[in-house]
């Protein structure tokens, strides 16, 4: 009997003293939770990756821009898209994703406000260019300008796609006012982009070639032999603007103020654009 009183009053105590341990423990609350929450742990904020279509002629700009932009703008990674403004707004038409569009040509950009596919408010243009006749650098050409072009005399005359590529649109508008774009028809080698143009003249495929300033500028395989006359063809402007789509609005914009700061278009002109 006594054993049996002995053990009830032990059972007794170790509960009294287990709940007395409980109670002397602090709650834990949210705010304590919270603040026991390694740092590790913690989620950084989400890096935004910006996908820019480009027209090709600003390609070893924009490259150049990239490292810049991404050091003073933490959390935001460049990636580029080159080739043809026409092909690239048909592209974004047609759903291909994109962040911003920088085009080559007003006309493209026209294309795509009136098609309700950027944020009008964010068009902006940022940069120009300046249409020069080329032919290779060992090339004993005395041309100096555009109207003493002879097609009889050459074999075969390096052009963008007037369709779908801005410089052979402004080509073509300068050869029907010389009266030169007909008898060239059977000469011409047509390029899918301004690059592809520069390299067929850079390759010798093509006697001479018409491109951007800025292209022969970066280019050490052809010479400039003339410049165009500005009332020849339409003004060479570069608009850029936010894809109405961009899931990335507010990065975009950055991207676009960062290209029209003063750091942007001292780099544009060391590339050769106006």
């Amino acid at each position: 009997m006594k054993r049996f009183l002995l053990s009830v009053t032990f059972a007794v105590l170790s509960v009294l003293l287990f709940g007395c341990s409980n109670n002397n423990e602090p709650e834990k609350t949210d705010a304590t939770v919270d603040r026991e929450t390694p740092e590790s742990k913690q989620q950084p904020d989400e890096e935004v990756a910006l996908l820019i279509s480009a027209a090709a002629s600003l390609t070893d700009a924009l490259e150049d821009l990239k490292s810049t932009f991404e050091e003073e703008h933490e959390g935001i990674k460049l990636t580029y898209n080159f080739g043809s403004s026409g092909k690239l707004a048909k592209n974004i038409e047609n759903g291909a994703p994109s962040d911003v569009f920088l085009s080559a040509s007003s006309k493209d950009m026209n294309d795509m406000e009136e098609k309700g596919l950027i944020n009008n408010e964010s068009r902006e243009n940022f940069t120009s260019n300046v249409l020069v006749l080329i032919t290779h650098k060992d090339s004993d050409s005395t041309i100096d300008s555009f109207e003493d072009i002879d097609p009889a005399a050459l074999d075969h005359f390096a052009v963008g796609e007037p369709e779908s590529v801005p410089v052979g649109r402004y080509t073509k508008e300068t050869f029907e006012t010389l009266d030169l774009w007909e008898p060239l028809q059977d000469k011409l080698v047509l390029g899918s982009d301004v690059r592809q143009v520069l390299t067929h003249v850079e390759m010798g495929n093509a006697d001479y070639g018409v491109v951007y300033s800025s292209d022969a500028y970066i280019s050490n395989d052809v010479k400039v032999l003339a410049e165009s006359d500005p009332e020849w063809h339409a003004p060479i402007v570069y608009p850029g603007a936010v894809v109405k789509d961009s899931k990335h609005q507010e990065a975009a914009q950055q991207f676009l103020d960062y290209l029209t700061s003063d750091k942007g278009k001292e780099t544009l002109q060391e590339f050769g654009f106006k």
